[in-house]
């Protein structure tokens, strides 16, 4: 590699930081700051970098989500998704279809486009897009429930969305088709990426485990090898690659392994370079000067797909459910386009079907103001709806208890809300369960070696080594010391 293209990359990565560290204040996303400088050094704006290679985006792009994937299953719970897994997967399938018929029968009304084009504009960006979701809501203190179903749906629904874009493109180009065969071949994209997500999962739960005495960078290591073999498995058996990363990461996500907090912050910084590389990317591969032309209909794309076709179809598929009105406001704001519909957009080009590059581009702009305008907004609203919860304390000092065995001990984290509990105790008066400690206390990330004539105080976290059945009797014993504060 020329070493100019490496100074250049240098300092691509130096402008994104002291981007995001100059517009930290303002809560704008990653994913925002890296499509612009990927705008800024473009062709129509610097012209310092010259790309328009949608083949090679889609393949950087499919490398980038098996991470981000799998980091998004990691860090999912499973007994948060248990009473979302059925209004996600109808979203995620129907929801599709619906998304995009009633967008197609509104912009083949409003711009006089013939309906069946209409379809397939409509079908290529009605898939929620994985990246932009878990980049936006890493770290967020949003609803619990809600964001599962978003994190589910948009994880799931690239299946559905890819086989509605081939089917209408083979319908244009005259194929023979089976209304039944495409079935199997969705539930199978479907099913089949799930399974063989699930098998790879437990079959790495099963090796890490007879692992023995290896450092953590071996489990990394390992970690990588198990995304790649969980997406190549699945598409060498023409399932879904990105669906079966995702939940092979569920798996391993809700199991005890060795290292666990150490794979997790891997698996977090993995997702957060390649979500920087991805919209980096997509910015390079924009042309704003091709946009004058068609700006009115990627505007006109993204108002009626955000502010009717989303609301009506979410709306329709939870109304039996028990999600609140303001819940489904939420998940209705939160179907974010990006990446995937954009790669989509290639398929008509492909396909001979787009020669003059005009749906690309108008699928390029309605992405681009999903990101910025839902995308920027998310977390207000969330607090417009009140939909967050209190923040957990940032701890920059964390412990991680490292085992190879199988054990009844277990290093826990206590947090002593200072809204919830005043007064003070000291470590002697504490009345522990047997073979149970207090190895650290955090006190505004300083770290404090206990004693027993050690000071606890409200706002502190404790670090305290037990045995697990005797977990829930240490935090209530902890907690009884200090008063409850009453509002």
């Amino acid at each position: 590699m020329h070493f100019s293209v490496l100074l250049l990359i240098g300092f691509i990565i130096a402008c994104i930081v002291l981007f995001a560290s100059f517009f930290k204040h303002w809560n704008v996303p990653l994913i925002l700051i890296a499509l612009a400088i990927g705008i800024i050094f473009g062709s129509d704006v610097t012209g310092i970098i010259y790309f328009d290679n949608a083949e090679l985006t889609k393949q950087i792009t499919d490398i980038a989500l098996m991470f981000i994937l799998f980091a998004g299953g990691y860090e999912t719970k499973i007994k948060d998704l248990k009473n979302v897994l059925k209004p996600a997967l109808l979203l995620s399938s129907i929801g599709v279809l619906l998304t995009g018929v009633i967008c197609a029968l509104l912009f083949s009304l409003i711009f006089k486009w013939d309906f069946l084009h209409s379809l397939l504009l409509s079908a290529i960006i009605s898939s929620t897009d994985a990246s932009a979701i878990f980049s936006i809501l890493r770290g967020s203190n949003i609803d619990k429930q809600t964001t599962s179903l978003i994190k589910l749906e948009s994880a799931t629904n690239d299946p559905m969305a890819i086989i509605f874009t081939t089917f209408l493109i083979q319908l244009f180009q005259g194929y023979n088709f089976s209304t039944f065969s495409t079935i199997l071949i969705f539930l199978w994209l479907f099913i089949g990426g799930i399974a063989i997500g699930i098998l790879i999962g437990v079959l790495s739960k099963i090796i890490i485990k007879q692992i023995k005495d290896l450092d953590a960078g071996y489990y990394h290591l390992l970690i990588i090898g198990i995304i790649f073999l969980s997406f190549g498995i699945a598409e060498l058996c023409k399932a879904n690659g990105l669906m079966a990363v995702f939940f092979t990461g569920l798996i391993l996500g809700n199991t005890k392994l060795p290292y666990n907090n150490r794979i997790a912050a891997f698996t977090d910084t993995l997702s957060f370079i390649t979500n920087v590389i991805i919209y980096v990317l997509l910015g390079l591969l924009a042309f704003p000067s091709k946009f004058s032309e068609i700006y009115l209909y990627g505007i006109g794309l993204f108002l009626i797909l955000t502010f009717v076709a989303r609301p009506v179809t979410v709306f329709l598929l939870t109304a039996f459910t028990k999600f609140s009105i303001k819940k489904k406001t939420f998940i209705s704001w939160s179907g974010i386009r990006g990446t995937v519909p954009i790669v989509l957009a290639t398929y008509p080009l492909i396909a001979g079907l787009d020669p003059n590059h005009q749906m690309f581009n108008i699928i390029f702009i309605a992405v681009i103001l999903s990101i910025v305008v839902q995308g920027s907004s998310l977390n207000k609203i969330a607090n417009l709806l009140k939909l967050t919860t209190k923040k957990k304390k940032k701890v920059l000092n964390s412990m991680e208890l490292v085992t190879v065995h199988d054990t009844d001990v277990d290093l826990i984290e206590i947090f002593i809300d200072d809204e919830l509990y005043s007064g003070e105790c000291l470590v002697a008066d504490l009345n522990l369960p047997p073979n149970s400690t207090i190895t650290m206390i955090n006190r505004n990330n300083e770290v404090i070696v206990p004693s027993g004539q050690t000071v606890i105080k409200p706002g502190d976290i404790l670090y305290l080594l037990i045995e697990k059945d005797n977990i829930d009797m240490a935090i209530d014993e902890i907690l009884n010391n200090f008063e409850k504060i009453n509002y």
